[in-house]
């Protein structure tokens, strides 16, 4: 049996609660379908749209309403693992019983350290929330110098983040007991929750840790022997979009990181995901990771399809 870290996209899930339920029951039978394939799989996701709505929401209602108080992004994104947790866990447990396997599902609810002297907290560059007219947007920044909002692409201005690398998980105990008491676990949602360490105890921060980078670390520490990193296309292709496209079903970690030096992949699209996958193969030996879209996966395990990395 193959233990496999399932990443999937926050977009893929919807824009509601109800387009999130719908895209979820068609999603369970491919997620279901690598267990029948004799794997046990933990599911990570974003979170983007659903941490921002909450986010949005708790921001507007504060503002109309001086009993609600406003809702910082560590516990937003903690109420978003749980909305979309439960809605996965309904989801999967539909789609096991109606195969007739016994696997249970439970989602945790995790913390993922950060360095507090990351480089990023220097830059932060990851757009949250809603949009603000300039004088408003300065208004908050006087009263909140913590708060950095910046211009965005003349949409008006909006609130800016760090986004920390993982440097470990702090429920990563839990989750080993729950894949051992045969338990699809759902983790790291969005990114999971950036925690710092302060006089021996974790305090939350507002930050956004990668999706991607979240799920290989992940992966490395309930060691994984596949971290499967779900996107909206069926093979990774270098000159995307142009004529000369041409999709990759393999490449080692030495070309991968080419294709990245030769600006191949988008940065806020594709490279991530790349520099994710390499990230996690070279933690072990023997360890690989598959790029490809949800439709798909069960096949990729397989080697019918996707993008296989390896070392």
């Amino acid at each position: 049996m193959s233990r496999i870290v399932v990443a999937l996209g926050g977009n893929a899930l919807g824009n509601t609660p109800k387009e999130q339920e719908q895209r979820i029951k068609k999603a369970a039978a491919a997620l279901i379908g690598l267990i029948g394939s004799e794997n046990e799989i933990i599911v990570s996701h974003g979170n983007g749209p659903q941490v921002g709505m909450i986010h949005s929401a708790f921001d507007l209602a504060s503002r109309q309403d001086d009993s609600i108080p406003t809702i910082d992004l560590p516990e937003c994104t903690a109420m978003s693992q749980g909305y979309i947790g439960y809605h996965l866990q309904q989801g999967l447990k539909m789609e096991l019983q109606r195969q007739g396997m016994p696997w249970n599902v439970a989602t945790v609810v995790t913390q993922i350290e950060v360095y507090k002297d990351d480089p990023a907290f220097k830059h932060p560059t990851k757009p949250i929330g809603r949009f603000y007219d300039q004088a408003t947007a300065e208004k908050i920044m006087s009263k909140d110098p913590q708060q950095r909002l910046v211009e965005d692409s003349g949409r008006g201005w909006r609130r800016v983040v760090a986004s920390p690398k993982p440097i470990d998980i702090v429920e990563k105990d839990s989750i080993l007991n729950l894949l051992n008491n045969e338990y699809i676990v759902i983790a790291c949602g969005g990114g999971g929750i950036p925690v710092i360490e302060e006089q021996n105890q974790l305090v939350g921060i507002p930050a956004v840790i990668d999706k991607d980078f979240a799920s290989a670390k992940l992966a490395e520490l309930v060691a994984a022997d596949c971290l499967i990193i779900l996107t909206a296309v069926d093979q990774v292709a270098i000159h995307f979009g142009k004529p000369e496209q041409e999709n990759i079903g393999e490449m080692s970690v030495a070309q991968a990181k080419k294709y990245c030096e030769a600006g191949h992949f988008a940065a806020g699209s594709m490279l991530p995901k790349i520099q994710a996958a390499i990230e996690f193969v070279e933690t072990a030996p023997r360890r690989k990771a598959i790029i490809a879209s949800l439709e798909k996966a069960p096949l990729a395990v397989k080697g019918e399809s996707g993008t296989l990395i390896y070392h």
